[in-house]
């Protein structure tokens, strides 16, 4: 008899392990320093605030693990080859160059540094301790990255564990001894739409964008355990469950502390200052090692993650360039463009993710809902063509203001947010990308059912 490689059975321990594999790949600074700033900005309005913010931040990335497992995709490149393999091929570098070494993983060391190492560093020697910092973290992300066997092992058991229990001492002990009550007035932003504005602060976790590419990093991880084909599938749409489902919690947690500081702080210049000005209020000069420590620990979670992931596409669409060489080139960029600054990386980012999120919610709702019909590709086709340019519209209303304050540019962002709903506020997307989906789909499907309609009644069936 034919013996068959049976997946294991699953058990609870397996579960929870690739749950935080799941987690530690994307839960990094920005999903903890943008809830806490986002609570300080929403006052009174907290919940409305971190609804949106869970929405974009949790949801979204939950729908992109989602739509790799079932387009069964082994990488970003299947996903969006549905499109045309030259918009996969250029969909997989900007979204690689977007969550790589231009923007999410520098920012990974330049948020470590700055709350665990620079609190401690003499201002005359801060550059140089900058890149000090920054050369061990990438040398450390480095090492863990050509070590993919151990990588569940590093990412799901042992720095996970730390950063979860770090920040359970500080909820712990600011929600029992809270800083006031929530009497603070929302920002003019937040007054009469928080959702969306919490939903559109979400967009900087990077999240929805990160899954698509992380993914191929945590299904090598699950093959490596014996998963495989439906058994791979229920496993990690359970453990996406899983880690979603604590990000939402933390998340409210977050917003809620921001919230609740107004009463003694001042509003922020950015939710890493705030979440350092509150554990300082709790813990003083322990409470700055405290939040130093569990920055570090989260944020190297995340970038161990990303450039495995940037590694491993390029290496597939560049096959004649190794895995290792594409892991150094990332590692060192990122190296290089995190000494800029925590502030100036966030500046660079924001018209980038306003490109991104769009043709990255667009391919999620594709990849869950037609990729396995004949007419996929053209329902993929128009829906990205109806995307893209409202989707460049957005990111040239947040571009600098050398840009903006062009006289065509103003024109058409001026027209832009007349007449298509939603642009003033950031979703201009959103309904040209339905329209283009809802057309395409009735027309592919009667089409379909007009060739089958002209075959011989045998060949119906």
């Amino acid at each position: 008899m034919e013996k068959t490689n049976a997946a294991p059975k699953q058990s609870w321990g397996q579960l929870l392990v690739v749950s935080s594999l799941i987690f530690g790949m994307f839960f990094g600074s920005g999903n903890l320093i943008f809830p806490v700033h986002l609570g300080q900005m929403a006052g009174s309005n907290w919940f409305m605030a971190a609804l949106g913010f869970a929405i974009s931040g949790s949801l979204f990335p939950l729908l992109a693990i989602m739509a790799v497992v079932v387009t069964k995709s082994d990488g970003l490149l299947d996903l969006a080859r549905p499109v045309g393999k030259h918009y996969a091929a250029i969909f997989l570098i900007l979204v690689h160059l977007t969550i790589g070494p231009f923007f999410a993983t520098p920012r990974t060391a330049a948020t470590a540094y700055e709350m665990a190492a620079e609190p401690f560093i003499p201002k005359d020697f801060s550059t140089i301790g900058m890149w000090l910092f920054t050369g061990v973290f990438f040398a450390l992300t480095y090492v863990a990255a050509t070590h993919q066997g151990a990588l569940l092992k590093i990412v799901g058991k042992y720095l996970n564990a730390g950063f979860l229990a770090l920040l359970a001492v500080v909820f712990l002990v600011a929600f029992l001894k809270p800083m006031g009550g929530l009497t603070q007035a929302p920002t003019a932003t937040y007054q009469a739409n928080a959702t969306i504005g919490g939903l559109l602060e979400g967009y900087n976790t990077l999240d929805a964008v990160a899954l698509l590419a992380l993914s191929v990093t945590l299904i090598h991880a699950i093959r490596g355990l014996g998963y495989h084909g439906r058994e791979l599938t229920k496993l990690t749409a359970k453990a996406g469950l899983i880690s979603i489902s604590l990000e939402v919690l933390i998340y409210f947690g977050l917003v809620l502390l921001g919230a609740l500081s107004m009463s003694q702080l001042k509003l922020s210049a950015n939710g890493g200052v705030a979440l350092s000005q509150i554990v300082g209020h709790y813990f003083s000069r322990v409470g700055t090692l405290l939040l130093g420590a569990l920055v570090t620990l989260g944020v190297l979670t995340t970038a161990i993650g990303l450039v495995s992931s940037f590694a491993q596409d390029f290496h597939k669409l560049f096959p004649k360039v190794s895995y290792r060489a594409w892991l150094r080139v990332t590692t060192i960029l990122s190296f290089l463009v995190a000494n800029a600054g925590l502030d100036t990386i966030i500046s660079w980012s924001l018209p980038v993710l306003m490109l991104m999120y769009p043709l990255a919610l667009a391919l999620i709702l594709l990849s869950l809902t037609v990729s396995k019909q004949p007419y996929a590709g053209t329902v993929y086709k128009v829906t990205i063509a109806f995307t893209v340019l409202p989707a460049v519209l957005d990111m040239l209303n947040s571009a600098p203001a050398m840009i903006t304050s062009l006289a065509p540019i103003q024109v058409a962002l001026g027209l832009y947010h007349q007449f298509i709903p939603f642009a003033s506020m950031g979703l201009g997307w959103l309904v040209p990308t339905l329209i283009g989906f809802a057309l395409s789909l009735i027309w592919s499907r009667l089409r379909l059912a007009g060739q089958r309609g002209t075959l011989p009644e045998r060949e119906r069936f």
